[in-house]
């Protein structure tokens, strides 16, 4: 049984990753799904597999982003906020800008977005919300500071919005992944391995080693995690923060 059929998402970065397992995951349990992001061939590629719709756009930049809402042909059901990046610098490296790329992509695009489309969700009684932070929402990490406060400010804004939502039908939740293997982690190996000087096996273990579980987290996990907390039988949870790292933040 298809138990999203029906249902319109919108899934932000789709092209790859984490927000491509989410885009197929979703259309596996008959949601129509439109994704977004700024690499066309990416999106396409995506698209085309699961029947869904591409659209180029940078939610970060404010224009794209209105633009965006404007040519949805419908309501939002399932909004994936998925799109991020993840960048180190210790403290006195991150400049003014580096802080605001970061805070203004992974935390203030998401805002937006939910201030667009979740009036149209509340007046249905039914809607989805699912952020995709990081366990650094949760925990600290060094080198990480605006990251680290990013995906804060994502955790925080999805717990504060569960109260106001609590009533309406439509649920807010984060997801709050370790490492997880992606291309965003192959370029983080290779930074270490530049940086470090080690091969690029050892500099991948290195990250491996943070988890108990000794290995990195796969995007379909996290993917099986959006589309559970996008079920009706998921209307409970609500205003949570689903920690999906093998146990990294428990050492």
């Amino acid at each position: 049984m298809q138990q999203l059929a029906g249902k319109l998402a919108l899934v932000t970065g789709g092209g790859r990753g984490i927000g491509a397992a989410c885009a197929k995951a979703l259309a596996q349990a008959g949601a129509n799904v439109i994704v977004c992001g700024r690499t066309q061939a990416e999106l396409e590629a995506t698209a085309k597999e699961i029947g869904g719709t591409a659209i180029v756009c940078d939610v970060s930049d404010r224009a794209q982003a209105d633009k965006l809402v404007g040519s949805l042909p419908g309501r939002i059901d399932i909004l994936v906020n998925n799109a991020g990046i993840a960048e180190s610098a210790s403290l006195e490296k991150t400049s003014d800008e580096l802080w605001d790329r970061i805070l203004e992509i992974d935390a203030t695009a998401p805002f937006r977005l939910v201030r667009a489309l979740a009036p149209a969700m509340v007046k249905a009684g039914w809607g989805r919300i699912v952020n995709i932070a990081s366990n650094a929402g949760v925990s600290g990490y060094g080198y990480s500071s605006a990251y680290c406060a990013a995906k804060h400010a994502m955790v925080g804004f999805t717990r504060a919005l569960a109260i106001d939502l609590a009533r309406t039908g439509v649920t807010i939740n984060a997801l709050c992944p370790g490492w997880v293997h992606t291309k965003m982690s192959d370029e983080a190996v290779s930074r270490i391995a530049a940086k470090t000087g080690r091969g690029m096996d050892d500099a991948r273990a290195a990250l491996e080693q943070m988890s108990p579980q000794r290995r990195m987290i796969e995007p379909d996990e996290v993917a099986h995690a959006a589309v559970m907390l996008c079920a009706d039988a998921s209307r409970g949870i609500h205003g949570q923060t689903l920690v999906i790292d093998g146990g990294a933040i428990l050492k």
